[in-house]
């Protein structure tokens, strides 16, 4: 699957925050963002870009877990950052860092994305606003633009309400919004370097295909 009918993508993103509101997640879920193509009516959408705002876990500490799934999966952290519930309801869903921690973000992709679908997922405990800011300070300090998070954004979801609003204006392309450069023009950024902030962002999109995620800690 290469792209999206801008009708499938919006169904899609309904899908999501249905799925978020009915069934039991990896870490609690606060927040519900598209960003990107997505916002500015273009169809089909090449790659859907979608954001979550998590909670850390409290109070969900189960040694009992850590340590069946240390054993079952080689996955340590169940009942630390992710639930122990959700981890035995859905097992194979379960996904680890590089270091063998069971990732939030991760386990959040596997549940909620198939492997083909062109959709690109960030998740952060940061609202998306936020993050977009640290993400640009970040990405200016180490000069690598495509770590920036795409400003274009419409909340669809925030503890619970949905916004009925954003997904009829994302249905019928009423969202007005600039090019990345001139939103990125808008954040601070001179001319030049917003153009190639742009340019090194749209490359990397082109290069991804399927399911990708980012996690983030703000």
């Amino acid at each position: 699957m290469s792209e999206l009918a801008r009708h499938d993508a919006v169904d899609r993103l309904e899908e999501l925050v249905e799925r978020v509101e009915d069934e039991r997640m990896p870490v609690p879920v606060r927040e519900i963002w598209a960003y990107g193509d997505v916002t500015l009516g273009v169809d089909p959408v090449e790659r859907l870009d979608v954001y979550l705002t998590k909670d850390v876990l409290v109070g969900e500490d189960d040694p009992d877990a850590d340590e069946a799934f240390r054993d079952s999966h080689g996955i340590a952290g169940v009942g630390k950052s992710v639930r122990a519930d959700w981890a035995r309801a859905y097992p194979d869903s379960l996904r680890a860092n590089t270091n063998g921690h069971a990732a939030p973000e991760k386990c959040l992709a596997a549940h909620l994305l198939e492997e083909a679908e062109p959709i690109h997922l960030e998740v952060c405990n940061a609202s998306f606003e936020d993050n977009v800011t640290q993400r640009l300070r970040g990405a200016r300090m180490r000069e690598d633009y495509t770590q920036l998070l795409d400003p274009r954004g419409a909340c669809l979801w925030v503890d619970g309400t949905r916004s009925d609003e954003a997904f009829r204006k994302l249905r019928e392309s009423e969202l007005a919004l600039p090019t990345l450069s001139a939103a990125l023009e808008m954040l601070g950024m001179d001319d030049d370097e917003a153009g190639e902030a742009a340019r090194e962002v749209h490359a990397w999109r082109e290069s991804q295909e399927g399911v990708t995620v980012r996690g983030d800690v703000v």
